[in-house]
């Protein structure tokens, strides 16, 4: 429900914070007050086009917030919500506000978190309605007289939604395989010596790091293998360092007991033997394994630039031969099984289908039902509305293959027929604006139990109707805002008097600026403003006398 509505330097409006609560709220005013400044403000919350002429002349920008509620956990909006990134705490009023800027720029937000225009446009469905004799967004449009009528009738097609995907689903893969197939059939001697040659490479993933990695071990090993030869001279053999320490050490055993500076040096001398004895264990490991063989080093090279090779003629990495390869060799066994693996894919598409004509021939059936309900309902409506002479109907009628979705192979329209005998017709193309208004009205009573948005807004929809008609509406629109909170902008005392809140519109000015307010009526002024609308400029005691029977009866 919308609990709050401020404005800000929008058009004529300076500054105006309006609360509003349950039931029905009537806005009124005389002609040119701004009453439609204040549905274009609630607009541009709700994600309408951000222009610029919005904002009032000499300010920076327009500012628009709307309060409403806090949306439950299981409601759509909070599904919006997750599905956009959008925090917001349980129990917390949802706070809505738009900002245009005088150069035409505009930014939208969500309990203060950014919001893109087209988020808010999917919001607003669910906050709020608005309908109006031109209005193209609601009723009038039969894009989604279907939907109305699944809520209406609650037969959600969610199983016909899951067998039509399932049906897609299967009628892309046998357009897939069909297009390998002949794809394939075209390239098949290509394919044939590709799977011929990768076969016979016969790459395995990783295996270029590995190799690589073994071409620069041995490549290190060839260039070091001579300072290794050159480190076993200077330490074997007869003129080696270790030779000459091992004649060293014997000569020092011989005397070592002459002197202690002697015995010290036998010492050092048997440490240096014993850690040269360690350097040569570590070399002759080194030697095992950096052996360098020609051989070995000529055949991994091969094989890495065969693989390199390989992979650029491909246009892949060589990595992702191995893939490449099975990708080939399942093609190739595709082409080979020829219509034996379409057949069997077009059994899947047939049981897919057959299982989609049953979930979405049985929707037909709920929906014929709802249409049949709801063409009642609508018509008990009529009557009260004066349109005593006036029929309606749902039609659902089956639409081409083309037009099947996941909400099945149905078009639903509704129809009216105003006069006997005249034939049925869509809303827009034989209704007067105040038929319409008047259509609309019980089209929004007859749904109205069965949800949609929270808010309501009526624009002028009692226009050009009077008398026992205005007051039927008045009547009508009071027990709808039982159900929901309906605001509506009247020029009909008759539908002033049901309101349980009235708010005026008017306009003022000090000779260079104009200004639009808006202010709540107590009981005294409504009488007052009622009896305006009753008698025009001139106020007289029979019209305020008419306005306290209007309010009475109300």
């Amino acid at each position: 429900m919308l609990t709050e509505l401020s404005i800000r330097d929008v058009v004529l409006i300076e500054a105006l914070d309006l609360g509003f609560g349950e039931g029905l709220g009537v806005l009124t005013g005389e002609t040119g007050a701004g009453k439609s400044i204040l549905l274009d403000a609630l607009g541009l919350a709700l994600g309408g086009r951000g222009d610029s002429g919005l904002v009032r002349h000499g300010a920076a920008q327009a500012v628009v917030t709307a309060t409403f509620d806090a949306p439950t956990p299981e409601s759509p909006l909070a599904l919006l919500f997750d599905e956009n990134g959008l925090e917001i705490e349980r129990g917390e009023p949802l706070i809505v506000r738009r900002i245009v800027k005088a150069d035409g720029g505009s930014r939208g937000f969500v309990n203060d978190q950014p919001a893109s225009a087209g988020l808010l446009r999917e919001m607003a469905p669910h906050l709020v309605e608005i309908h109006g004799q031109h209005d193209e967004r609601g009723l009038l449009n039969a894009r989604g007289h279907r939907a109305l009528l699944d809520i209406f009738g609650r037969t959600e097609p969610g199983a016909t939604g899951k067998a039509y995907a399932a049906f897609r689903a299967a009628e892309a893969e046998l357009a897939a395989a069909r297009a390998d197939i002949e794809t394939a059939a075209r390239d098949r001697e290509w394919l044939e010596h590709t799977v011929a040659e990768l076969t016979a490479l016969a790459p395995v993933a990783g295996e270029e790091e590995t190799l690589a990695d073994t071409r620069r071990s041995m490549q290190r090993a060839e260039k070091i293998a001579d300072d290794l030869a050159a480190i076993d001279d200077f330490l074997e053999g007869k003129d080696g360092g270790m030779a000459k320490l091992r004649q060293a050490a014997r000569v020092l055993e011989r005397i070592a007991e002459d002197h202690v500076a002697l015995g010290n040096a036998l010492a050092a001398v048997d440490r240096a033997v014993i850690e040269a004895s360690v350097a040569e264990e570590s070399l002759r490991d080194a030697r095992a394994e950096m052996a360098y063989d020609p051989r070995a080093l000529e055949d991994d090279e091969a094989r890495l630039f065969e693989l390199r090779a390989m992979a650029r003629k491909h246009r892949v990495q060589p990595d992702d031969l191995a893939a490449l390869a099975d990708e080939m060799r399942a093609r190739l066994e595709r082409l080979d099984a020829g219509e034996g693996g379409i057949a069997k894919i077009e059994a899947r598409v047939a049981s897919a289908r057959k299982a989609f004509d049953a979930a979405s021939d049985a929707l037909t059936k709920r929906r014929l039902a709802a249409a049949k309900r709801l063409d009642v309902a609508v018509a008990g409506e009529l009557a009260p509305l004066k349109l005593d002479a006036a029929r309606f109907q749902t039609v659902v009628a089956p639409l081409g293959e083309e037009g099947w979705s996941a909400a099945g192979k149905d078009r639903v329209e509704f129809e009216i027929s105003t006069n006997p005998g005249a034939p049925f017709a869509a809303l827009t193309k034989i209704a007067s604006g105040g038929e319409l208004s008047r259509f609309i009205l019980a089209l929004k009573v007859a749904l109205a139990e069965e949800g949609g948005a929270s808010t309501m807004v009526f624009d002028e929809i009692d226009r050009g109707v009077g008398g026992a008609v205005a007051s039927a509406i008045g009547e009508r629109l009071a027990r709808l805002a039982q159900s929901t909170q309906l605001l509506v902008v009247t020029h009909s005392p008759q539908v002033a008097a049901r309101g349980a809140k009235h708010l005026l519109i008017a306009k003022s000015s000090d000779g260079t600026v104009t200004r639009t307010g808006v202010h709540a009526l107590s009981e005294d002024e409504r009488r007052e403003e009622i009896a305006r609308m009753l008698s025009g400029a001139t106020i007289t005691d029979e019209a305020r006398a008419q306005a306290e029977r209007l309010l009475e009866a109300a």
